[in-house]
């Protein structure tokens, strides 16, 4: 029945066709025609979006897969370093541990070496008193047994003094082999003293800029310290600057050295293209008082990180060696530098430091060509060399010829009166100056004045 309807349909709609006119077939043409275009068009713009929506997630995934071997590279990393971490805490803790330890046990060594010797001096003290009774029982025994004891008694006695020297062979041996177990009781404290050591370095190692910063303090503190155990310091010390530099030491700074005949102390070497120079003296702010008694201008004040005077003992005995010069340096209140270089023979503290100086060369018209002579003198302790107190009279200690000719440790002050401040003009006026520094400087071959 469907298959007849189906038919009858297909019939009548080939039963009535109805031909287009040729307009509408034109129209139906460009339209047609015109979709196919559009459809393409489409096409392509899609095509184009789908590879560019391609590359893009291509690039991502190959940034999440950077991403994510980054974040895999990290996470070994910090799992690495935490490993580590764990391992040296660990260790830490071990160490830690061995110490205490080892100190119990060389505690423990030391109180038995203590009882051990006491030991020994008791046996040796008992074998001693022994030895002198079996030698008066000997003496007794030889002048009574003639006539006293039998053959048999004799006989007896004898075998008596051989159990004896027996007893005193074995007390022989026993103190030997104590004196050996003492000697290994001393080794194995030294041994014990040695990793002590070692456990402690890596704390050394920890502090090793504090330690330098302490050895190398700012602040003139007279002498340094000895450092061996038997009360001598290292003779390894270089005696100056100049031998400072001799040994491959070519950054400026504060150094320890020992001349000669002299104790070890701290020294501002400067090392520039001009020569090695150990500096004595400077000033540039007024922030130390340099107004001191003789036994300070003697041991040195200041502060090498600012303002600071050596100390006469320091500087004569780096200048005892000879082969160097003295030279200043000098700045005005306008910033105008002043340089001269002398010649120099400074005597003892018997002499009151007495100086001889001669120029050498100089940068300045103010350079004094020769001084000589002239005892260093303070307020407490005036050189003789004149009937005033100059020290006294213009604060500051200093080499002075004439009151108010020069002195390089007065005040640092700009205003009147100038001769009690930083001055240095003999015989054509007082200049005044704001900073100074004095410095040896360290030759090859020596010159004399």
């Amino acid at each position: 029945m469907k298959l007849l309807v189906l038919l009858l349909l297909l019939a009548s709609s080939h039963s009535f066709p109805t031909e287009p006119t040729f307009a509408e077939q034109q129209t139906e043409s460009r339209l047609r025609f015109a979709a196919l275009d559009d459809v393409r068009l489409l096409a392509n713009g899609l095509l184009q979006l789908g590879h560019s929506l391609r590359d893009f997630v291509q690039n991502t995934k190959n940034q999440i897969n950077a991403i994510f071997q980054k974040l895999n590279i990290f996470d070994k990393s910090f799992y690495q370093l935490s490993v580590l971490a764990s391992e040296i805490k660990e260790e830490e803790e071990e160490l830690k541990k061995t110490t205490v330890i080892l100190k119990t046990n060389n505690e423990e060594i030391k109180s038995l070496s203590l009882e051990i010797n006491s030991k020994v001096e008791d046996i040796i003290k008992e074998r001693n008193h022994l030895r002198s009774q079996v030698g008066s029982l000997e003496e007794k025994l030889s002048g009574l047994s003639q006539s006293l004891f039998s053959a048999e008694q004799i006989v007896e006695i004898s075998t008596l003094k051989e159990i004896i020297l027996t007893q005193e062979k074995s007390i022989t041996d026993l103190l030997k082999a104590v004196s050996e177990q003492s000697e290994q009781l001393n080794n194995q404290r030294t041994k014990i003293k040695g990793l002590e050591n070692k456990l402690n370095s890596a704390h050394i190692q920890e502090t090793d800029e504090n330690l330098d910063r302490r050895h190398q303090s700012n602040s003139i503190s007279g002498y340094l310290p000895y450092f061996t155990s038997d009360g001598s310091f290292s003779s390894d010390l270089p005696e100056d600057c100049g031998d400072v530099f001799s040994r491959g030491q070519k950054s400026s700074g504060l150094y320890a050295i020992k001349p000669h005949e002299s104790q070890p102390f701290l020294v501002n070497c400067e090392f520039t293209e001009e020569g090695v120079f150990t500096v004595i003296q400077r000033r540039h702010d007024g922030s130390v008082d340099f107004d001191q008694s003789w036994e300070k201008y003697e041991d040195g004040f200041g502060d090498f990180s600012s303002e600071f005077w050596l100390g006469l003992k320091k500087i004569y005995a780096v200048a005892r060696k000879g082969h160097s010069l003295l030279h200043f340096q000098i700045e005005d209140w306008r910033r105008e530098m002043h340089f001269m270089l002398y010649q120099y023979i400074l005597e003892d503290a018997a002499s009151n430091y007495t100086i001889h100086v001669k120029l050498q060369s100089a940068e300045s018209s103010s350079a004094v060509d020769e001084h000589t002579g002239f005892r260093f003198s303070t307020k407490d302790h005036n050189d003789g060399n004149h009937d005033s107190n100059c020290a006294q009279d213009y604060t500051g200690g200093w080499w002075f010829s004439i009151c108010g000719d020069i002195n390089l440790n007065g005040k640092c002050i700009q205003s009147r009166p100038r001769k009690k401040g930083v001055h240095w003009k003999p015989g054509r006026g007082t200049a005044s100056f704001k900073a100074s520094k004095i410095s040896i400087s360290h030759l090859t071959k020596p010159q004399t004045p």
